[in-house]
C-alpha cells in the first residue's frame, strides 16, 4: 500500500533510536515523517542518522499540532500514526494496513487490559472514555485514545481544523470519523513500556480528563448529552413542585421548581441548537473532502 508513517516526537531520542531502525527494516520503501516538536535532546540527530523526513517546530506546540504538521507533510494515500516513545511495535503496522484493505477508513491499534496501560489512573480514565464513546455511537469502541492508528489521508485532512494542539487528537479524530459516517475498525495490540520521560501532567491532564468527557458528547451528538440532562433538571423541578404542594397543602409553583423547569427547557434548546451546528460542521468537512 501507498502509505506514510508519521511520528510526533518531543525529546524522544531513546524511543526513536529503537523505533526508526525497525521501521527501516520492516518497511524500507515507506515514507517516514518525524515531527520534531521543539526537542532539546538529540531527537534531530537520531532522525538524521536514519535518513527520515523531519519537520521541525521552532518551539513545542503539542502532540496534536505535531500530528497536523506530519499529516500535511506526508505524501502517502494512507497515514500510519505512532508514538515516538518506543511503545508501539512497528511489526503491527502491517496488521493495521490489512484492516484498511477490508474497507475501513480508520483503523486503531487497541491496547488490551490493565497491563497495557501506564498506570491505574490512566487505565480507569481510558475505560470511562471507551464506555462513554461506545454509548454515543452505539458501537463498541475498544480504545478511544490510542495514538497508534492508520487512516485515509484525504479524509483525515478534512478534520484537521477540529483537532486540538494537545494530547486529545485521538479522541477527536475517532469521534469525527464516526460522526461523518466513515468506517472505524480496531486491531488488538500490545505495547511496551515507554522510553524516556512522560509528558503527561497529573494536574493539567486531570482537568483535560473532564473536558474530554464533554468533548466526546459534543463532537458526536450534542443532543444525546443535553437531552438527558434537561430531563433530569426538569424532573427535579416537577418533583420539587409536587413535594412543595403536598407539604404546604396548596398546588402552586415555587421559585425553585420554576427555575429548575426553565433551566431544563433552556438545556434542551441549547442541545438542539448545538446539534444543528454540528450537522453543518460535518457537512462542510465531508463536502470539502469529496
Amino acid at each position: 500500500m501507498d502509505f506514510s508513517i508519521v511520528i510526533p516526537a518531543k525529546d524522544e531520542e531513546l524511543g526513536l533510536a529503537k523505533t526508526l531502525p525497525l521501521l527501516r527494516e520492516h518497511y524500507p520503501e515507506a515514507e517516514v515523517v518525524v515531527v520534531n516538536d521543539g526537542s532539546t535532546d538529540n531527537t534531530l540527530q537520531v532522525c538524521e542518522e536514519y535518513g527520515v523526513k523531519v519537520v521541525t517546530h521552532p518551539y513545542p506546540k503539542g502532540n496534536g499540532a505535531a500530528i497536523k504538521s506530519g499529516a500535511r507533510a506526508a505524501n502517502g494515500k494512507y497515514i500510519v500514526f505512532m508514538d515516538g516513545d518506543g511503545q508501539h511495535n512497528p511489526a503491527d503496522i502491517e496488521r493495521l494496513l490489512y484492516k484498511l484493505e477490508e474497507g475501513y477508513d480508520m483503523v486503531v491499534g487497541a491496547r488490551g487490559g490493565r497491563e497495557d496501560q501506564a498506570n491505574i489512573a490512566r487505565w480507569s480514565a481510558n475505560s470511562l472514555y471507551n464506555w462513554l464513546a461506545s454509548w454515543m455511537v452505539n458501537r463498541r469502541i475498544d480504545d478511544l485514545t490510542s495514538g497508534f492508528r492508520a487512516v485515509n489521508r484525504k479524509k483525515f485532512l478534512g478534520f484537521l481544523y477540529l483537532l486540538p494542539n494537545g494530547f486529545s487528537y485521538p479522541t477527536t479524530s475517532t469521534m469525527a470519523f464516526f460522526r461523518a459516517g466513515y468506517s472505524v475498525g480496531f486491531v488488538p495490540i500490545s505495547v511496551a513500556p515507554r522510553l524516556g520521560k512522560s509528558h503527561i501532567s497529573l494536574v493539567r491532564d486531570g482537568v483535560r480528563f473532564f473536558l474530554i468527557i464533554f468533548k466526546i458528547g459534543t463532537l458526536y451528538s450534542p443532543l444525546k448529552v443535553y437531552f438527558p440532562m434537561s430531563l433530569l433538571v426538569s424532573g427535579m423541578g416537577v418533583l420539587n413542585y409536587l413535594m412543595g404542594s403536598l407539604t404546604s397543602g396548596g398546588w402552586r409553583f415555587t421559585n425553585m421548581s420554576t427555575l429548575l423547569i426553565l433551566a431544563g427547557m433552556v438545556m434542551f434548546l441549547m442541545g438542539l441548537l448545538a446539534e444543528q451546528l454540528t450537522n453543518l460542521q460535518y457537512k462542510d468537512a465531508v463536502e470539502e473532502e469529496d
